[in-house]
């Protein structure tokens, strides 16, 4: 396969991810939709996948960790309205590729990522794309980063079961957070907006299931 026929089915397969993937999904931000098909996905995803770059699924990392599935990205960036003024929290960097639409339209980014390992593939993946308004952290992200706060947008990459009002309060007024809240089998996809001090709107958007966050504080269990 020559170098254009492989360019050009690259090009089939992402217009395909966004047509019959993220957009049925009710992902119909124009901005959106135009970062999709322009921050190369397959990129970011471990060599052993690449030929599911595209697929409607989480791709593993290694050590329990996946990389959201597209549909699920295209989500969390429409329901977050991000601005170009926006200083943004990424809890769970993964493979980078989150990361990177998030740094494609904010101000500046900061990833926290607890497997150094990962943080180190994704720093690479990132720095690969000329990216440079991201600083990748290494520690245990659960509790946010209330050094760096407060921040317009805040994005938890996995779940956790109970809401997390520690992180929320690292909002600076107007700010927004979007998390995937509960347990398996049902969990809802939540954005919570600070409207002032100290009142938060929250708002469900829909119901999803994703791996959890490391060391996510767990649900008290009832034994009868």
């Amino acid at each position: 396969m020559s170098l254009k026929q492989e360019s050009t089915s690259v090009q089939q397969s992402r217009f395909n991810m966004i047509e019959q993937q993220i957009r049925p999904w009710d992902v119909l931000d124009g901005a959106v939709l135009g970062l999709l098909a322009k921050v190369p996905r397959e990129a970011f995803v471990p060599k052993q996948y690449v030929g599911l770059a595209f697929a409607d699924l989480e791709i593993p990392l290694g050590d329990g960790q996946v990389m959201l599935a597209p549909k699920m990205e295209g989500r969390i960036l429409q329901s977050l309205e991000i601005k170009k003024t926006d200083k943004v929290l990424e809890i769970g960097t993964g493979s980078g590729y989150l990361t990177a639409l998030l740094a494609m339209q904010a101000k500046h980014v900061d990833s926290v990522e607890l497997n150094a390992k990962i943080s180190k593939q994704a720093a690479k993946n990132i720095a690969a794309q000329g990216i440079e308004n991201v600083n990748l952290v290494v520690a245990d992200g659960i509790q946010g980063l209330p050094a760096n706060a407060p921040y317009d947008v805040i994005v938890f990459t996995g779940s956790i079961p109970l809401l997390n009002t520690q992180v929320e309060r690292q909002l600076a007024v107007g700010g927004r957070m979007f998390v995937v809240v509960g347990e398996a089998p049902v969990m809802e996809a939540t954005l919570i907006t600070r409207i002032s001090a100290d009142n938060f709107k929250i708002d469900v958007l829909f119901e999803t299931c994703l791996p959890a966050i490391v060391n996510a504080p767990q649900a008290e269990k009832f034994e009868f």
